[in-house]
């Protein structure tokens, strides 16, 4: 219905518009393309449009217009809205994707570099000794983390 409202009234605009252009030329008071026009009517007839509807090709109260284009305008920006959100989560697979292809480009290198300390003579408990001090700094890293925003909090929240 709302896509059929949608045609009427882009057929309505189209029209006028080119009455509108046909009727800048010069030889406009010639004989029209269509000897059946509505402005050839007089205003008595029958077939006259009538003056009750305001204007609207289809028939409804200026009200009903503007829930219609309301209706119209609302449905366009829902229908963005969801290819926006179409969008997002297409563009989110390909980061996940990526993200897992670096992930498994990493744990590659990670290993050869492995080979290559053992080749080098490097005792796997060296590893073993780097691995968990690297665990440490990444826990160390989050504890200044939390306690930064700790503090930031402490400041706005006694200091305002």
């Amino acid at each position: 219905m709302v896509l059929q409202l949608r045609k009427e009234r882009e057929d309505a605009q189209s029209v006028t518009n080119r009455n509108e252009l046909l009727g800048r030329r010069p030889h406009h008071t010639a004989t029209p393309e269509n000897p059946y026009a509505q402005s050839s009517l007089p205003q008595s007839s029958a077939f006259a449009p009538s003056s009750s509807r305001g204007g609207l090709s289809f028939g409804a109260s200026p009200a009903d217009y503007n829930r219609e284009t309301h209706a119209l305008r609302e449905q366009s920006f829902l229908a963005n809205t969801s290819i926006q959100l179409d969008e997002f989560l297409d563009r989110g697979r390909a980061v996940l994707a990526d993200l897992g292809q670096q992930r498994e480009v990493l744990k590659g290198t990670q290993r050869r570099l492995y080979s290559v300390a053992n080749t080098l003579g490097v005792s796997g408990e060296t590893i073993r000794k780097v691995e968990r001090r690297a665990k440490q700094d990444k826990w160390i890293f989050w504890g200044g983390v939390l306690i930064f925003f700790l503090f930031c909090w402490a400041v706005l929240h006694f200091l305002r």
